[in-house]
């Protein structure tokens, strides 16, 4: 063996195997406190992959629970209605039968049983328009009507409540769009200026609060720059055409978006002073049907924009329905076809990935919609209990309608028992296996790392220990220089 002093090299062995040590003793920590196995990428870059991709399905899983209970509610909220409705036609039934037996009535109790009936009748049309779930009707017909676009160089997207020119969208149509009025920009134009090069006075001018400073040495061309470069804290875009002006342009359509030049110094204006503009917002007529042109529900309703969204492109009307323009849309010079209207199932996202959808569909309720094709030109809302004839008519037409009625409150409950009450169950267990295995993966094995803990706890004790020997190893070399 040989002796030294400049370097220790057991010590050196020593502290690297305390660092080392140290370190794994430290993870230790961090997997105790934490619960986890895995508490960043380094500690396991496959198994985080894996985990991070089960932590969003688990994640998504109980949104798509949530999301079954949330149409769960929306389908009891139908269903409590049309029970009611349910209640009224046993009622209207009862004053049928009563009406046959002309031979016991007077016109009085005749006129009364009818009064009655229209009570009734405009009770079911009460209950089929009002019936909602948060803003959303159930009843009415307009129950999952949705827009999809046609004409993707015109129209960005299509968003519908249901309601149209203050009735319920309860037909497939054509949306059809006329732009009255274009959107524009707002634009201000500065003195002229001879070239680029030009070179402008010293100063300073403020564009929408935004503050720029310019020196006798500064050109057109490096105002245009700056004033650019800015753009996203004014909304201001400048250009420049050799031997015009500096135009300053704002970014975005719309009344709300305006130009606000203050210019005290004459930098931009041909005097000192300030200058504003202001956008236009769209204005345009749109043409759907609610229930089918012939019963006279193609209607025609002003859309306006600048209301939300992205300001004067996205035009509304007061039912709430939405058509966000593009560029090219807002400035068709003729009516263009922009989608369709389509009436049918109200959808709901019923699992945790795209395409696991389910649809319900409810249809409109209203007395003139029930009963219909017993009696020749009869429905619920025009039944005579007045004669013995009317009277008969009417039992065929209320039997009708109490047969419409239980069949979707028979449908809906199919829904909710064998759709949505067996899928909240299913994506429990889906939920309850997906987190076991994400927990195996991830979560720590606390016996397991206490056993690790103890080993490496005794490990840097002894370590250190070792450490302090080799230390001092080196002090039996002076024996040899006495």
């Amino acid at each position: 063996m040989s002796f030294r002093v400049n370097n220790n090299i057991s010590a050196m062995n020593a502290l690297r195997n305390v660092n080392s040590t140290g370190s794994e003793f430290s993870k230790s920590i961090n997997r105790l406190s934490t619960g986890l196995r895995i508490n960043n990428a380094s500690d396991d870059p496959a198994g985080l992959i894996v985990s991070e991709n089960f932590r969003a399905q688990i994640q998504s899983l109980g949104q798509a629970v949530s999301n079954n209970q949330a149409a769960l509610n929306y389908a009891k909220t139908a269903e409590g209605a049309l029970d009611e409705v349910n209640k009224l036609l046993r009622d209207a039934r009862s004053l049928a039968v009563a009406a046959g037996n002309t031979g016991t009535l007077d016109a009085a109790q005749i006129q009364a049983n009818q009064a009655q009936l229209s009570s009734i009748v405009a009770s079911v049309s009460r209950i089929s328009s009002n019936t909602q779930y948060g803003t959303k009707k159930l009843l009415d017909g307009s129950a999952g009507v949705v827009g999809s676009v046609s004409n993707g160089a015109n129209v960005n997207s299509i968003g519908l409540s249901g309601q149209f020119n203050s009735a319920a969208l309860t037909t497939n149509s054509t949306i059809t769009i006329s732009v009255s009025t274009a959107a524009a920009k707002a634009s201000t134009a500065s003195k002229a200026f001879a070239f680029g090069t030009t070179t402008m006075s010293a100063g300073s001018f403020t564009i929408n609060g935004t503050t720029f400073s310019t020196t006798a040495s500064d050109t057109v061309n490096d105002v245009v720059t700056r004033i650019n470069n800015s753009s996203s804290q004014t909304g201001v875009r400048a250009t420049y055409t050799t031997g015009g002006a500096v135009t300053l342009t704002q970014v975005d359509f719309g009344a709300s978006k305006r130009i606000d030049l203050s210019d005290a110094n004459a930098v931009l204006l041909a005097a000192a002073g300030s200058a504003s503009a202001t956008g236009t917002d769209a204005v345009a007529s749109v043409i759907m049907d609610t229930n089918g042109s012939d019963a006279g529900g193609l209607a025609t309703v002003t859309f306006t924009g600048g209301r939300y969204g992205n300001g004067a492109l996205t035009l509304t009307d007061n039912d709430g329905n939405s058509i966000t323009l593009t560029e090219a849309g807002n400035s068709a010079a003729a009516a263009f076809q922009a989608g369709q209207v389509n009436a049918g199932a109200a959808r709901f996202q019923v699992g945790a990935n795209s395409g696991q959808t389910t649809a319900l569909s409810l249809g409109n309720f209203a007395a003139t919609q029930l009963g219909q094709g017993v009696v020749s030109g009869l429905t619920l809302n025009n039944l005579d209990l007045t004669t013995a004839s009317g009277a008969a008519d009417a039992l065929k037409v209320i039997d009708q309608a109490i047969g419409d009625v239980s069949k979707a409150r028979g449908s809906i409950g199919n829904f909710m028992r064998n759709v949505l009450e067996s899928n909240i169950r299913s994506l429990g267990v889906a939920k309850e296996n997906l987190a076991a295995t994400e927990s195996q993966i991830r979560d720590v094995d606390i016996a397991d790392e206490m056993t690790n803990y103890t080993k490496l706890q005794i490990l840097q004790q002894s370590g250190l220990s070792v450490l302090a020997q080799a230390n001092s190893s080196p002090q039996s070399v002076l024996s040899l220089l006495r």
